[in-house]
């Protein structure tokens, strides 16, 4: 489990990472210097913030790119979102910092935790639920991704029946101590007829309160892919979106690092790659 740093830790790195960003304005976008400048930024912020802080949702939010594109689009244009892209970037670093500056606690009035250096009982285990409706095509994105990094995702239907009722089947299976759900628009659903509205399926709002009981909200994760309904037990609470640009992969590997997973984030990526 990657240890939350100290404050001077923590300050170190977000400043490392602002200072940067002059240089990376003089290069071409899409360099491996600023694809690595990104990464190991947002892996910064989450293991400082936590993968769901919204610290990590508005860096992550930040766009480098043009969303419209046409045959006719200069070089320039691409280039000019780049640099604006870092613009956006350089007063919410500074912002970070100030914030780590203001309120938290200085290095020598930091508690030392007692079991420093245990490793939890989560990491005995590389197993990760995987709760989803009926788009296998997300289901099968988030799974091999999962495996890229070393873990083993588990999905029920691909497990055996040997007789058993779901229900039964189920919670054999459970015994994960992470869960993944996958919140797609696979129904439609409201109070009356003309109220509709796209929202999951039914096993994944039971599969994911179930599991919220029996982990606790730290290590249950909702990826969330267009514009479904949310439980509105649920509601208020930070969620990873599948955004196009593929932000929510760093999310997720912070998420699973703080929950105590031992991963290698640059080899997922530079599988994928």
């Amino acid at each position: 489990m990657m240890p939350k740093p100290t404050k001077t830790q923590a300050k170190r790195r977000l400043q490392r990472a602002l200072d940067s960003i002059p240089q990376l304005k003089q290069l071409r976008r899409n360099s491996s210097k600023f694809k690595k400048w990104h990464r190991d930024t947002l892996v910064a912020i989450t293991n400082t913030f936590g993968g769901s802080s919204s610290h990590a949702k508005e860096f992550g939010d930040i766009e480098y790119s043009l969303w419209i594109i046409s045959g006719r689009t200069p070089e320039s244009a691409y280039q000019k979102a780049y640099v604006s892209g870092l613009e956006s970037a350089e007063p919410l670093l500074q912002s970070m910092i100030d914030e780590i500056e203001e309120y938290w606690e200085d290095d020598s009035q930091s508690p030392q935790p007692s079991d420093a250096g245990v490793m939890p009982q989560w990491a005995n285990t590389n197993q990760v639920f995987i709760i989803h409706g009926r788009d296998h095509g997300t289901r099968d994105t988030v799974t091999r991704f999962l495996e890229r990094l070393g873990l083993e995702p588990l999905i029920l239907q691909e497990q055996p029946d040997r007789g058993r009722t779901i229900i039964e089947k189920f919670e054999d299976h459970a015994q994960c101590n992470f869960a993944v759900a996958l919140f797609t628009p696979d129904d439609v659903g409201g109070l009356t007829d003309d109220a509709l509205q796209p929202r999951s399926r039914q096993n994944v709002i039971f599969e994911f309160g179930y599991f919220i009981g029996k982990l606790g909200r730290d290590r249950v994760r909702a990826l969330v892919k267009g514009n479904p309904e949310i439980p509105s037990d649920y509601s208020g609470v930070l969620y990873i979106p599948i955004d196009k640009g593929g932000g929510w992969r760093m999310r997720l590997i912070g998420e699973l690092t703080t929950a105590g997973f031992n991963i290698d984030a640059n080899r997922a990526f530079e599988e994928s790659s």
